[in-house]
């Protein structure tokens, strides 16, 4: 069960999140507030797994009330102004719910909140076969086994994966490599990570993965030879 506040000046938009609450087995609200402040309070002494919140509030912004959170406290922003999602997305929310929010679209923003709690308390043995990427302005899980391929942009990642369309991430390589903590993926170049187990033929330094080639750069040739051919 995830423990969750929500923080909306309008008493309204809070009636609506605690209904929507009591139809979802996954959340427990245990409290509401209308002032930024005594939620921050309230949160000192009690803190939860997950906040809804408000971003357009007269005392203190969703914004500033997020960033003084501790750091693995989820957020699912709650708005009428589509214009804040790329900040909601730089403050690492969950999801972000235009109001008014449906039934539908609110259980989509639980689901990812459950998984992405689930994986941090790593409490289901499949939490180490997924990763969680922000993109769209919100988390996206993605099965290891799914990725084809990952390319470096500067500071964005392309992510390959079966079956579905290429996930656009801001991240560096080496974040990725340090989210991925699997035996299976291999940086081979400065643009390009590859798992293992896809890998169909190596000929001199190039990589074979279905039709795509992928050079081994110098800097990393030595590293993927000894753990290629052993």
């Amino acid at each position: 069960m995830i423990n969750a506040i929500a923080i909306d000046d309008e008493p309204l938009a809070l009636t609506v999140i605690r209904s929507l609450c009591d139809r979802s087995e996954s959340i427990n609200l245990q409290k509401t507030f209308t002032q930024p402040t005594e939620a921050l309070k309230h949160l000192r002494k009690f803190p939860v797994d997950l906040i809804f919140c408000d971003i357009q509030m007269p005392a203190m912004t969703g914004i500033n009330l997020v960033k003084s959170l501790q750091k693995n406290t989820m957020v699912i922003f709650t708005t009428a102004f589509s214009e804040y999602a790329v900040v909601s997305y730089e403050l690492n929310a969950v999801d972000y719910l235009l109001k008014p929010i449906n039934q539908k679209r609110f259980t989509q923003a639980i689901n990812k909140a459950q998984e992405y709690f689930d994986y941090i308390n790593k409490k289901d043995a499949d939490t180490e076969k997924n990763i969680f990427i922000r993109a769209d302005f919100s988390l996206v899980k993605i099965p290891l086994g799914d990725i084809l391929y990952i390319e470096g942009l500067a500071d964005y990642l392309k992510i390959y994966i079966k079956d579905r369309k290429t996930i656009v991430a801001r991240m560096s390589m080496k974040d990725m490599m340090e989210k991925l903590q699997s035996a299976d993926f291999i940086r081979v170049h400065r643009s390009f990570i590859l798992p293992f187990s896809r890998i169909e033929a190596v000929r001199g330094t190039t990589i074979f993965i279905g039709d795509k080639e992928f050079p081994v750069g110098r800097t990393y040739a030595e590293d993927f030879f000894n753990r290629y051919s052993s």
